[in-house]
């Protein structure tokens, strides 16, 4: 069996980072930064340059009016997630190839990958985590956890997005992990999105995956395996 291919991110080696984790194939990371820069700035010109292509190739004016709306609304969900702690988000594209009788395989699934900080009150960590379940409403399948990192919670919801959000009437699987930072001041949390509720288990199995690859500690100046190491990718700091 050949070994798998690890990417290491540059910013696995900054002095500053208080977070790394293993990201599995199949999620592409949105870069926050380069895509809510500030007005005026040298990345805001940059996106400019970026997204003139996209522009240019547009076969009519209304045609590059719809692409700057859809842009600006994607912004606009970047913006609020960035609001409430959010500092690393990924889009996952995976291949149903789950055999079930009557079901579509091979069909493209689609989530929404979000890592944000919350602060919490100064208390244990296995109490932070429990009591990040008991603040969600609807939490189902709740499990708590003993992760290398330290104790984690792990549950589900679904929603279903109100009428006049605009957005499809589909119900919305959400699987939460929640990591209390050894400070006991600060809490992980995780989350997967997903409108393929009928994959709950793989979409859970993912996420598990995610949460027990998370380190509070530099994985490499740790003594941690030089191979193991390049498996890791870092979040900047909360800002």
């Amino acid at each position: 069996m050949n070994s798998p291919t690890f990417i290491l991110h540059d910013s696995v080696n900054d002095p500053d980072a208080e977070l790394w984790f293993v990201e599995p194939a199949g999620f592409t990371a949105l870069p926050l930064g380069a895509l809510l820069p500030e007005p005026g700035s040298p990345a805001a010109e940059e996106l400019r340059t970026a997204a003139a292509p996209f522009l240019d190739a547009a076969p009519n004016e209304l045609a590059r009016q719809q692409f700057i709306a859809h842009f600006a609304s994607g912004q606009q969900l970047l913006g609020a997630l960035r609001e409430v702690g959010t500092v690393h988000c990924s889009i996952g594209l995976h291949r149903d190839d789950v055999e079930e009788l009557g079901t579509s395989n091979g069909q493209p699934l689609l989530s929404f990958f979000t890592l944000s900080w919350r602060d919490t009150v100064v208390a244990p960590r296995g109490v932070t985590a429990a009591r990040a379940v008991t603040a969600v409403e609807g939490c189902a399948h709740v499990e708590y956890l003993e992760l290398p990192c330290g104790p984690a919670t792990i549950s589900e919801t679904v929603v279903t997005p109100s009428a006049d959000s605009g957005l499809p009437q589909q119900p919305l699987l959400q699987v939460h992990a929640n990591l209390p930072h050894p400070d006991c001041k600060r809490l992980v949390v995780l989350v997967l999105s997903t409108t393929a509720v009928a994959r709950r288990e793989e979409y859970r199995a993912i996420l598990q995956q995610l949460a027990e690859s998370v380190s509070f500690d530099d994985p490499i100046d740790t003594g941690t395996d030089r191979g193991a190491a390049a498996a890791v990718d870092r979040l900047p700091p909360e800002q």
